[in-house]
């Protein structure tokens, strides 16, 4: 079996031998560069399974690299940053990251956090079954099919990466009940899932911008308490 290939973006080269020293007993193929346009030409050639990202880098920096993938890849991405500001987090999971991790920290931690997004990006084709009516929300101008992990608005596809249609699916095959951010990260993500709950937060405001406003079903806030899919 093909080992997983991590690529590791990151200027300290003392962070990435690391990282790389834990992968490789791990049974990870480790590779790493030191600036966001190498990085790009690697995502390019090497095709990773999946990248930890460090935000401060020379030139073009984490962000920028991030936003670049994200236009032709939904491959994993663990953003690295000495910023633990909230709206730091929130802006990498926005741009696409699917975890945020603040150095300094375990290189233990990040090699199970590792472990983890790549075990949900692989459960999407892992979960695929033969078509059965149950797994299938139909509402005016919406479908939502996660036998095959796609949606349709107005007749139209519905471009969504594979959280983001579990977390709509999730809500819609149950209207109009309430979950609290907890409740939908251990239904959605995992009970393993070891993020911030303002990813759910993100993956919210991503579906509403992409859905807009429907006069029979819209994602409705519950302050205080989480959300719910309203069925009018």
């Amino acid at each position: 079996m093909a080992k997983q290939k991590i690529l590791i973006v990151d200027d300290d080269t003392n962070i990435s031998e690391l990282i790389s020293l834990y992968l490789v007993k791990e049974f990870f193929e480790p590779k790493s560069c030191e600036d966001g346009n190498t990085a790009l030409s690697l995502f390019r050639s090497w095709q990773p399974d999946l990248i930890l990202l460090d935000l401060m880098l020379p030139g073009m920096d984490g962000y920028q690299v991030c936003r670049e993938i994200r236009k032709t890849s939904q491959v994993p991405i663990i953003m690295m940053s000495a910023k633990g500001e909230v709206f730091d987090k929130v802006l990498g999971l926005e741009l696409g990251a699917d975890d945020y991790v603040i150095k300094p920290f375990d290189t233990k931690e990040l090699v199970a956090r590792i472990k983890a997004v790549l075990r949900r990006a692989a459960a999407p084709a892992a979960e695929q079954k033969p078509a059965k009516a149950d797994n299938t929300v139909q509402l005016p101008d919406l479908t939502i099919d996660k036998n095959n992990y796609s949606a349709t608005l107005y007749g139209e596809p519905l471009s969504l990466p594979p959280k983001e249609l579990e977390l709509l699916y999730f809500l819609a095959s149950s209207p109009n009940q309430v979950f609290t951010r907890d409740q939908l990260l251990d239904r959605v993500w995992g009970y393993d899932y070891a993020g911030d709950s303002r990813t759910v937060d993100v993956h919210i405001k991503r579906l509403r911008e992409k859905l807009g406003d429907h006069s029979a079903w819209s994602l409705h806030t519950v302050w205080g308490v989480g959300y719910r899919f309203e069925v009018k």
